[in-house]
């Protein structure tokens, strides 16, 4: 049992610490790299709004103009330049002991390279008590990641659901035209976009209450990006 005990605290430890080791583990082998940011223009401010297509997903801007390329650590306005699409898969998963229901409002939508697509995941508590919950995501097949970009957004940091509460999560992505000029990555025509919310236990008073709302975040998130000119998306995996 103790044997045991000690094994599942290892694993809660390092889904509480994996940001934190992960750039460590950046910082002393050099993997991984400084996040790199784009910007892209904004053209769609009440896509709150707007019924999609299913499959189709919402795009954010087709805009063309602007300088700069995602290589760069600098935010840059992103130029849509390319008429290859890419198929995006979206997962959502909840860890044992999670009462949270969790869920893509589309599993696919069809992404053009070069041109931000916007998507939401909803979340809801089905307990009776305030429940603070962390999501870790990842991207497959993994060599595309280097690829892919997307807005800061509930992953990697505590948020809380109040007794019946729910959120609806805005996410925008976009996928860099380079990925089919790589040889690497030439064939990749589908991607998988996958998070899972793991519960986070023991929490004191204070850092329940220091936890992001995550209703009230995503709303904010979701005025942010009605009223922003420019949308900033990131990557923080080194291109190879």
């Amino acid at each position: 049992m103790i044997v045991m005990g000690c094994a599942f605290a290892v694993m809660v430890t390092l889904v509480v610490y994996s940001p934190t080791l992960y750039r460590m583990f950046c910082a002393a082998t050099g993997v991984g790299g400084a996040v790199r940011q784009i910007s892209v223009p904004n053209k769609t401010a009440n896509a709150a709004d707007t019924t999609t297509q299913q499959g189709q997903g919402t795009p954010v801007s087709a805009a063309t103009g602007g300088t700069g390329s995602p290589n760069g650590a600098s935010p840059t306005v992103a130029e849509a330049t390319s008429d290859d699409m890419v198929e995006v898969y979206f997962d959502a998963n909840v860890a044992k002991g999670l009462p949270w229901e969790f869920y893509p409002e589309e599993r696919m939508v069809k992404a053009r390279l070069g041109e931000p697509v916007k998507v939401y995941y909803y979340a809801k508590n089905n307990s009776d008590e305030t429940i603070v919950a962390r999501a870790v995501f990842n991207v497959t097949p993994y060599k595309s990641a280097q690829y892919f970009f997307k807005i800061e957004c509930f992953c990697f940091t505590n948020e809380k659901l109040a007794p019946g509460e729910s959120a609806r999560m805005p996410l925008v992505l976009y996928i860099d035209d380079q990925i089919h000029k790589d040889p690497n990555t030439a064939e990749v025509k589908d991607i998988t976009l996958s998070y899972t919310f793991y519960r986070q236990s023991d929490l004191t008073d204070q850092e329940v209450s220091a936890a992001r709302e995550l209703k009230a975040g995503s709303d904010q998130k979701e005025a942010e990006l009605s009223r922003s000119a420019n949308i900033d998306l990131e990557n923080d995996v080194r291109r190879q």
